[in-house]
């Protein structure tokens, strides 16, 4: 019959106990494997002897979190420091290190900071302007509204400003082009259909999409052409430099291809060439000479030395003459070129600026840039 005896712990076998003579006979010896990599790890587990380590070689970590044994020291260390061969042998200097920052660590001889080169000081509104920003009327009246601010101050007007200086206008960094810097000057082809401003009620497309883009500063047109005329148009860099190009004390012509629908009366011819009354005031022409056409379209080529809003049209219509279409094929020294397609640009090389400088009286830089080549765009 069947007993409901406890058994207790000791009536159960015991496994072998490492090292005795059963666990020996069960597990093979470590020496069939001992050319295996888990041999080597057993070999080292029983504590026999390691193979010598190489020479220069960093010494194992032992001991719980990898500490190191009380007065083992570490090899990194020990390269600084001199060895019998290398006693008295003097350590090379380190290579000189730039300027150190303001508190922080010495730049690198090759990261050292360039110094930019020493502009001349210019009023803050006449800088902005021929920095393209604005005209001058319009960054003075900023500069009162307190818009523009040098280092962190609000400006003054008339205020004097160093090419180190920070100028903020309307919260946002600029970087203006101070006087030592030679102006880009542009040839665009303007086609019908774009106006000359950036601020347009009706938002019209304007030439200055068309434009190359430019890191810092921005394109001021040399004149305005209507948004159904097209032909040639100045575009620079400099506000000072359009400035001047319009200004009627420098008597650049501008020269037109008028297309016009039926004949143009003698009597009409001479009050053009005469002057004719407008609203702004005596209008005339310098030049008027005859260009052909076909049926009841007749072509004129026309120059005068002012450039208002409209001009060319009003006087026409002020003699009882429409005009189909208008053209400037010319700005001063400067002809629209030929091969100049509608919608593209031509840059002029640096010793044509130089040289449009020198005819308006403007100081020429120091040559210190890279000769721009024109290129059309």
């Amino acid at each position: 019959m069947p007993t409901n005896k406890r058994r207790s712990p000791a009536d159960f076998p015991r496994p072998p106990r490492p090292g005795s003579s059963s666990e020996q006979r069960r597990r093979p010896s470590a020496a069939a494997f001992s050319n295996s990599p888990a041999a080597a790890k057993e070999t080292v587990a029983k504590g026999r002897p390691r193979s010598p380590a190489r020479p220069g070689a960093v010494a194992p970590l032992s001991g719980r979190g990898g500490r190191r044994p009380e007065g083992a020291e570490d090899n990194r260390r020990r390269t600084n420091s001199p060895t019998p061969a290398t006693a008295g042998v003097p350590t090379p200097a380190e290579p000189p290190r730039g300027p150190a920052r303001p508190g922080g660590k010495p730049l690198s001889p090759g990261r050292a900071r360039q110094h930019e080169p020493a502009g001349k000081p210019e009023r803050l509104h006449k800088l902005l302007a021929n920095s393209g920003i604005g005209s001058r009327r319009e960054m003075e009246a900023m500069i009162v509204a307190g818009r523009i601010t040098v280092n962190g101050a609000p400006a003054q007007v008339g205020q004097v400003v160093h090419p180190r200086d920070r100028i903020k206008v309307n919260g946002k960094l600029v970087q203006p082009r101070f006087s030592d810097r030679l102006p880009r000057v542009i040839l665009y082809h303007k086609p019908e259909g774009e106006i000359v401003s950036r601020n347009d009620p009706d938002h019209r497309p304007n030439v200055f999409t068309s434009l190359p883009r430019m890191s810092a500063g921005r394109w001021v047109a040399v004149g305005r052409l209507d948004f159904n005329t097209s032909g040639l148009l100045l575009l620079t860099t400099s506000g000072d430099l359009a400035n001047r190009l319009m200004h009627p004390r420098y008597q650049l012509v501008r020269e037109y291809a008028v297309r016009i629908l039926g004949e143009l009366p003698e009597d009409a011819k001479a009050r053009l060439l005469e002057g004719i009354e407008l609203d702004d005031g005596v209008a005339r022409f310098a030049s008027f000479q005859e260009a052909g056409g076909d049926g009841a379209n007749r072509w004129y080529r026309i120059s005068l030395f002012e450039g208002r809003n409209r001009e060319v049209r009003r006087m026409f219509e002020a003699v009882g003459v429409v005009v189909s279409r208008l053209i400037r094929v010319r700005y001063g020294s400067f002809l629209l070129p030929p091969n100049l397609k509608r919608g593209r640009v031509l840059e002029l090389t640096e010793a044509d600026v130089r040289k449009l400088l020198s005819d308006v009286g403007m100081a020429n830089p120091s040559p210190g840039r890279t000769a721009r080549v024109g290129r059309e765009r």
